[in-house]
């Protein structure tokens, strides 16, 4: 038998060697990032799973939750700056615009309450601290002062809410939810154009002030309060809202 060429033998190992190294650097890239992913501090799939949970009327999301705060948030701060318009508006046009408000999330807020309650979703009894100031500000306004005040403010105010608003809707998955949504919709348009047709409005400073100030993150942390605890603002004695049904599965393909 002739003896194997020394260089068509290191040829082979060489081939080896390669193959090798291919095989070890795909597993490589295989492993890295599953172990990356469950490696990093608040990105597990058990913290996942725990950001949104499930319910008769469908999963309800971490955004969800906090659109049901936001929207309690708003009656909370709003229904009283109604009122003041309503008090200290020198125009017919802002005294409208106040009862708008107040008509809007008296019948919201009951709204918010029920979707919260069966939910399980804990609701603020008081406004925010920003919010807080704005009421401080129409409170302290007197005159023509007090209608530019509440028009600009109520309008800034509006504006973040309806892209969030908008947001929600399009994207949950629960039924109570897109109920809510709907509801919101409906009454933030409303206030923006009773708000506009008050003629106070500063349509440039406006633009400035909604590029200038992006709306919170949607996945910040609820408030954890008893439901049964929260205050209603004024709720009306009839809801004329109609809740969803719970969400169930489609029948099956084969079903009569």
């Amino acid at each position: 038998m002739r003896p194997r060429s020394p260089i068509k033998g290191r040829g082979i190992l060489s081939g080896t060697g390669l193959i090798i190294t291919a095989l070890a650097a795909t597993l490589a890239a295989l492993i890295f990032p599953i172990w990356s992913y469950a490696d990093r501090s608040g990105t597990g799939a058990d913290v996942l799973s725990d950001r949104t949970v499930t319910t008769p009327y469908g999963p309800l999301s971490a955004q969800d939750r906090d659109f049901v705060t936001r929207v309690r948030l708003a009656g909370l701060w709003e229904l009283p700056a109604g009122e003041l318009a309503e008090q200290k508006g020198t125009s017919t046009a802002v005294r409208t615009a106040g009862q708008h408000l107040i008509d809007g999330h008296t019948s919201l807020d009951a709204h918010v309450r029920t979707v919260a309650e069966r939910l399980g979703v804990a609701l603020p009894n008081e406004p925010n601290e920003q919010q807080k100031q704005w009421l401080a500000t129409l409170n302290s306004a007197r005159g023509p002062d007090f209608d530019r005040q509440f028009a600009n403010i109520l309008r800034l105010a509006h504006g973040k809410v309806f892209s969030v608003v908008a947001q929600v809707r399009a994207g949950t998955q629960n039924s109570l939810v897109r109920g809510l949504a709907d509801d919101a919709n409906a009454t933030v348009l409303d206030h923006i154009k009773v708000l506009e047709a008050t003629g106070y409005v500063d349509f440039a400073r406006l633009a400035r002030d909604l590029t200038a100030t992006a709306a919170p993150p949607t996945g910040a942390p609820v408030p954890s309060v008893d439901p049964a605890s929260a205050i209603p603002v004024t709720p009306s004695a009839s809801p004329t809202y109609p809740l969803p049904p719970a969400a169930s599965s489609p029948p099956p393909a084969n079903s009569p």
